[in-house]
């Protein structure tokens, strides 16, 4: 009888090698012959402690930065005036300029229109091309008038005056109205603290200029002196 029981030993040594092989169960069977789970050793509970209060802060708004796909609003911005910097104040009190120029460019246009039909043949097309120059910087000016004050500008229609002369008389009279009116886009530039009339102005003028080159081509093939 002795012998049927295990030593210490044993099962000390059955106890390891089970412990390798299948940890989660008993390594001594119960009394009806199935293993059992092994059971964790129960450690003594440690008392539930509170939870030390933290002390209170104090929340600041802060600015929250625009999410995306969102702007400030022009006048939010830095530095930013209900004035426009382009086309505001400072262009409205050249508006009267802006509409003589306006009147300006229109009769030259039918000037040179009206010249084109009684030129020669071969400085016909030439004449047109100038006098469509001519209208095309009224249209601008036109636009510019609306940029500042939000209204158009309705131009008096005036019939261009019969020339007298000839010609070359006419041609010399349309050089000094081109000149003329170059010489006064540049003055007007100077004249206004708007950058971007003043810079539209410089254009015109140097455009005028050129119409101006244009005329004194067709005088030089034209004079029989």
């Amino acid at each position: 009888m002795e012998q049927d029981r295990p030593s210490v030993l044993d099962l000390r040594r059955s106890a390891q090698v089970w412990q390798r092989v299948a940890p989660g169960m008993e390594p001594f069977p119960a009394a009806d012959g199935t293993a059992v789970p092994a059971m964790a050793p129960q450690t003594a509970a440690e008392p539930a402690t509170a939870a030390a209060p933290t002390p209170r802060q104090e929340c600041t708004p802060t600015a929250q930065a625009p999410s995306a796909g969102t702007y400030p609003a022009p006048a939010n911005l830095p530095g930013a005036v209900m004035d426009p910097c382009c086309m505001g104040s400072a262009a409205a009190d050249m508006l009267g300029v802006i509409t003589g120029f306006v009147d300006e460019c229109l009769t030259q246009c039918r000037q040179l229109h009206q010249l084109s039909r009684q030129g020669p043949a071969w400085a016909r097309q030439k004449l047109r091309q100038t006098a469509a120059e001519e209208e095309a910087h009224a249209k601008r000016l036109m636009a510019v008038y609306y940029l500042i004050t939000g209204t158009c500008y309705h131009p008096a229609i005036c019939q261009p005056c019969p020339r007298q002369g000839g010609w070359c008389a006419a041609l010399r009279e349309q050089y000094h109205l081109a000149a003329c009116t170059a010489f006064n886009f540049a003055r007007a530039a100077d004249g206004t603290s708007d950058a971007c009339l003043s810079r539209l102005f410089s254009e015109l003028s140097q455009r005028e200029y050129q119409t101006a080159e244009t005329l004194t081509a067709l005088l030089e093939r034209s004079l029989q002196c």
